[in-house]
């Protein structure tokens, strides 16, 4: 599942073991009751609710049309790569980015409950950084607790609508608790941003063919 993050240290390999749990969890557990109204993803605004400064915004954009572009699998994952570490690096000083990264290295050592409470620093430190947000929600996904998850996924959503991340997490999040229909529409969102997005397989069928084919399948052949 790559909707939250891998490890800092290797964006492709370190968190096979926290994915292969989440992943887990998501099978093995019931979907809960349906007690809220389907959630729909910010889909309208392609630019961050907080401006970027011009050098980075222009970084942004340009990553984004990069991706959008990627002509291969591996072409995707790369720039992926540099999207994580470019979301990372927003953090708005080294305490706040100190905090993150010790949270995701207690995270590969199962302490889910320590790497929370660094990130409910982070969060309140800097209530404008979506990646802590971001990092919450894959925790709070972990410990089961999907409300909390839903709810720092849409904050992350506010700050980077285009946090493909965030879009996958969401879905895994609303697959879980049975809300199926908007489940699909953020991962819809978050294919549409991310073509190569590994969970592209999971997309619902599309037998009117009203949205592009899915990348390395049959369809895009």
């Amino acid at each position: 599942m790559a909707h939250f993050r891998p490890h800092r240290k290797s964006y492709d390999g370190h968190m096979k073991r926290a994915i292969v749990l989440a992943v887990l969890l998501a099978a093995s557990l019931p979907p809960l009751p349906r007690t809220h109204a389907a959630t729909t993803p910010p889909t309208k605004s392609a630019e961050t609710s907080q401006p970027l400064p011009g050098a980075k915004a222009k970084l942004r954009d340009r990553l984004f049309q990069h991706l959008a572009a990627a002509a291969t699998e591996a072409q995707g994952r790369a720039l992926e790569d540099e999207i994580w570490r470019f979301w990372l690096d927003l953090a708005p000083n080294p305490g706040v980015r100190s905090l993150v990264d010790q949270a995701m290295d207690r995270r590969e050592a199962y302490d889910f409950t320590s790497a929370e409470a660094l990130l409910d620093r982070a969060v309140e430190q800097a209530p404008d950084y979506a990646e802590a947000w971001n990092q919450r929600a894959f925790i709070r996904f972990l410990r089961e607790n999907d409300e909390g998850a839903e709810q720092d996924i849409l904050r992350a959503l506010e700050l980077e609508p285009k946090h493909f991340g965030a879009l996958s997490g969401l879905f895994h999040v609303l697959s879980r608790r049975g809300r199926t229909e908007a489940a699909n529409a953020a991962l819809i969102e978050a294919v549409r941003i991310h073509p190569w997005l590994k969970e592209r397989t999971m997309l619902p069928p599309d037998p009117d063919a009203e949205r592009p084919p899915i990348k390395g399948t049959e369809q895009d052949l």
